[in-house]
């Protein structure tokens, strides 16, 4: 049950970071031509979720929770795109080369043509 509240805990935290950061970006962008927020949200989050994932593996001894509420609560939060970058990192680090690249071509062209299917629905109703 802590772990669950951790993660909880650290999701409220980082969907906190995400609107602050996106936020300020858009205060300064008066009228954006791309998503920039939304991008250095992406790449930020997968230079920490890379940065932690390492450290906790090989130098920094957490908990299982604290780890969790990290990984999963506060950057899972801030963006579940590094969740999908360090997975299909993990993939390719370990040798499942056609997994890795199953894994993000998919994850990619599925999440458009879930998102095209959904504004379809959305537009029939």
């Amino acid at each position: 049950m802590i772990r669950y509240l951790s993660v909880l805990a650290g999701g409220a935290l980082g969907t906190g970071l995400r609107y602050s950061l996106s936020t300020l970006i858009y205060s300064t962008i008066k009228e954006p031509t791309f998503p920039y927020s939304n991008l250095l949200i992406n790449v930020s989050g997968s230079l920490m979720i890379g940065i932690l994932a390492e450290l906790f593996d090989t130098r920094l001894l957490v908990s299982p929770t604290v780890r969790i509420a990290l990984l999963t609560g506060v950057l899972g939060g801030y963006t579940t795109f590094s969740s999908f970058s360090y997975e299909t990192y993990s993939l390719l680090r370990d040798g499942e080369v056609c997994r890795g690249i199953v894994n993000a071509a998919g994850s990619v062209l599925l999440g458009l043509v879930a998102v095209w299917l959904g504004v379809r629905i959305a537009q029939l109703i």
